[in-house]
């Protein structure tokens, strides 16, 4: 197996082939690169350690060595035997510095010294590929643990929103409704917090950059942090800079850096306390403070307060809710900007400061043109003919509660619970609208809509995938397979009411 033989680099003499027919003999795969470049190809298909010779290391072998070792996946760490010669010469001491896990045998070396070296450093090796099948499992596990909650999480959403229309003179089923509401937002955002973490470590998230206006940002994060203020008399005051900003970022990820931080602030505030939040432009940086009243920090803690999974204790000792994982993302999203939060605090009982720091483009940015409002009245076009709507969806509470929810806007709706049904259906009714799961036995969400798009009048049908799987594989599938939208569960059902009017 390729990960597990040892790559032997010693072009001159006879070291190599000495190295290679002692390991054959130990029953120990081996390769000998006689090149640096057959060397840099083999360390692309993978080894369990490299056997080296002090001569060898000249300065280009170092130098991609060096590189190797510093641009390794978390989870790797390659073993490096060198055999060097007596003394110790300053190339020796720069590869014990800049190698990694080096290990270094003298010469002359014994046959049984260094084959037991060399085991040790396979078994090493095992460990860390089970490391990564272990993250792999674990990435792989979140994955799927999003999906399966936001299966769910959808009915749950849209069957509240059946409340007020059921009862519309109930005060009691509005607050109801509301409940529910807060705490499927509360459990989404959970969910995608540690979809976040897979795709950190796995270096799956990409930064989506645009021109993006401070103020529409911060008026974003104070919606997110309303309730949880309310509910505790906190009071939230704001000092923005009078001139519009306008940053060259990620608006989702931007969000996220200061609801988490805020959020954290105030969650970590006594009733009644306060929270500031200031913005101002320095340096060529956006910084942004958010100052509580809260319990505070100590020093110990100022250290590790980023750390994944870390959570603080309050004065009592007890551990906060929570996952332990929202200031850690702030931190990693704020770095792949190019920016840095730092927290501050003058001790317990002397609340907190939290200064995130992004950068400013270097050219002035035009502000982003404002979307328009959707017009009034989307349930119904400006024709006479009503909307016609096609919900597919193997969970039927999820299909039935969406499809009621279409018909109380008086859209012509129509359901279906699998992808055979779904291409009958839009070969039948014609809608204007398909609203579709993807997860689906039999035939999925995107064989479904490919089949959809080469029929008669298909091309013409707005097609919306509705899906627990938010990752950047599963929206590439979806536009592949001829998807307009990828709605990630549960959706704001005015979300699906602008594309239902922009569909007629």
């Amino acid at each position: 197996m390729m990960e597990k033989r040892i790559l032997i680099y010693a072009p001159t003499g006879q070291n190599a082939a000495l190295c290679h027919k002692v390991l054959e003999v130990a029953g120990i795969a081996s390769h000998v690169c006689e090149t640096l470049g057959e060397l840099r190809q083999e360390l692309l298909l993978g080894a369990g350690a490299v056997l080296t010779v002090e001569e060898a290391l000249t300065a280009s072998s170092f130098r991609l060595l060096s590189e190797y070792v510093a641009q390794q996946p978390n989870w790797s760490d390659l073993p490096i035997l060198l055999l060097a010669r007596g003394g110790d010469s300053l190339l020796v001491r720069r590869a014990v510095i800049s190698l990694g896990n080096l290990t270094l045998l003298e010469r002359p070396v014994r046959t049984v010294t260094l084959i037991a070296a060399l085991h040790a450093q396979l078994r090493a090796r095992e460990r860390q590929y089970q490391m990564r099948e272990a993250t792999r499992r674990k990435d792989e596990f979140l994955a799927s643990l999003g999906h399966e909650l936001r299966n769910p999480l959808a009915p749950i959403r849209t069957s509240a929103a059946l409340l007020p229309h059921l009862f519309p003179q109930s005060a009691p089923a509005g607050r109801i409704k509301d409940v529910i509401e807060r705490q499927v937002v509360h459990l989404t955002r959970l969910v995608d917090d540690l979809l976040d973490v897979a795709r950190i470590t796995s270096g799956k998230i990409a930064l989506q950059r645009q021109p993006i206006v401070l103020a529409d940002v911060l008026r974003h994060v104070m919606e997110l942090s309303q309730q949880a203020a309310l509910a505790k008399r906190i009071r939230v005051e704001q000092q923005l800079p009078d001139e519009g900003i306008v940053l060259d970022a990620d608006y989702a990820r931007v969000v996220q850096i200061y609801s988490n931080v805020l959020s954290n602030a105030i969650k970590f505030t006594p009733q009644g306390g306060r929270v500031a939040l200031r913005a101002w432009p320095e340096h060529g940086m956006l910084c942004v403070s958010v100052c509580d009243s809260g319990i505070g920090l100590e020093q110990e803690a100022l250290s590790k307060i980023f750390n994944m999974f870390e959570q603080s204790r309050t004065v009592s000792g007890q551990m906060s809710s929570g996952l332990g994982i929202g200031l850690s993302l702030a931190r990693q999203f704020a770095q792949m900007h190019g920016g840095t939060i730092e927290a501050h605090s003058a001790g317990i009982g002397l609340g907190s400061e939290f200064l995130i720091k992004l950068p400013l483009p270097e050219q002035p940015t035009q502000a982003p043109e404002q979307a328009r409002e959707a017009p009034a009245g989307l349930a119904e076009a400006a024709s006479s003919r009503r909307t016609k709507v096609l919900v597919v969806d193997d969970n039927r509470d999820a299909a039935d509660s969406l499809g009621a929810l279409f018909e109380m806007r008086n859209f012509d709706v129509h359901t279906a619970y699998d992808g055979y049904a779904a291409v009958a259906a839009a070969n039948q009714q014609q809608p204007d609208l398909i609203v579709m799961d993807l997860g689906m036995p039999g035939m999925d969400g995107y064989e479904a809509a490919r089949l959809i798009r080469q029929q008669p009048g298909g091309q013409a049908i707005q097609l919306v995938a509705l899906t627990g799987w938010g990752q950047r594989d599963a929206r590439s599938r979806t536009q592949d397979a001829g998807f307009d939208q990828h709605l990630i569960k549960p959706v704001d059902f005015d979300d699906l009411l602008r594309l239902a009017a922009a569909s007629h």
